[in-house]
C-alpha cells in the first residue's frame, strides 16, 4: 500500500513538474513572438489552459499520430517529428479559437521546434533530476 500511494505522489509530481514547464514555455513564447498571440486579457488562464489541453493532446492523441507517422519519421531521419508538434499546435488553436493564435505555417513550424528544444532542456535539467531525487530517497 505504502509502495502504490509513493507511486502515485510520484506520478503527481511529475506531471506537475511537466505542467509548469509547458506553462513556462508558451508564455515565453507568447510575450516573446509576434505570430504567437495567446489572449492578452487572461494570458496565464488562456496559457495554463492551452498547458492543459497540450499536455492532454501529448498524452493521448500524440503518440497515435506519432505511430501512423513512423515510417515517414524513420525515413526522414528525424525531421518529420517537428510536425507532429505542429498539429498538436493547431488542434490546440483549433480548441481554444481566437483565445490561441499562431500565424503563418512556418511561425507554427518554428514555434513547434522551440517548444520541443526547450521541452527536451526542461526535462534534462530541472524534471530528470529532480525525480531521480524524489525517488533516490524513497
Amino acid at each position: 500500500m505504502q509502495k502504490e500511494l509513493r507511486v502515485h505522489i510520484e506520478n503527481i509530481i511529475d506531471w506537475l513538474l511537466h505542467f509548469i514547464s509547458y506553462a513556462i514555455i508558451l508564455v515565453f513564447v507568447a510575450t516573446y513572438f509576434d505570430s504567437f498571440k495567446i489572449d492578452d486579457t487572461h494570458l496565464y488562464l488562456y496559457g495554463l489552459l492551452a498547458t492543459l489541453i497540450i499536455f492532454i493532446l501529448n498524452k493521448t492523441i500524440k503518440p497515435i499520430i506519432f505511430r501512423l507517422t513512423l515510417p515517414i519519421t524513420g525515413l526522414t531521419l528525424g525531421l518529420f517529428y517537428p510536425f507532429i508538434n505542429v498539429v498538436i499546435l493547431k488542434l490546440t488553436e483549433w480548441i481554444l479559437g481566437s483565445h490561441f493564435e499562431i500565424h503563418g505555417i512556418w511561425a507554427v513550424f518554428f514555434i513547434a521546434i522551440l517548444i520541443s528544444i526547450m521541452n527536451i532542456l526542461i526535462e534534462n535539467i530541472i524534471i530528470t533530476p529532480i525525480m531521480r531525487r524524489i525517488k533516490k530517497n524513497g
